[in-house]
């Protein structure tokens, strides 16, 4: 159960910006676990590898250390 207090709050800013109240929350939910900060892993490595300049043999000693396996999900219990 929702504190009054916050569905009240929750209601304003929905009307604020002009959406229902359901839409709204998605949106603080959405933003919440995807940031628009977020920085993906593989942006930052690219980044790296421009800073540093690996040669040639020093990518592909990389490359072949790289796991491809398929990751696993994740159980929380």
């Amino acid at each position: 159960m929702l504190p009054e207090e916050i569905h009240r709050a929750i209601r304003v800013r929905a009307a604020r910006n002009g959406c229902s109240l359901e839409a709204e929350m998605r949106n603080i939910l959405a933003s919440a676990v995807m940031p628009k900060q977020r920085v993906k892993l593989e942006s930052r490595l690219a980044e790296v590898e421009r800073k540093i300049r690996l040669a040639d043999e020093e990518l592909a000693v990389l490359e072949s250390a790289r796991d491809r396996s398929a990751a696993r999900l994740a159980r929380f219990e």
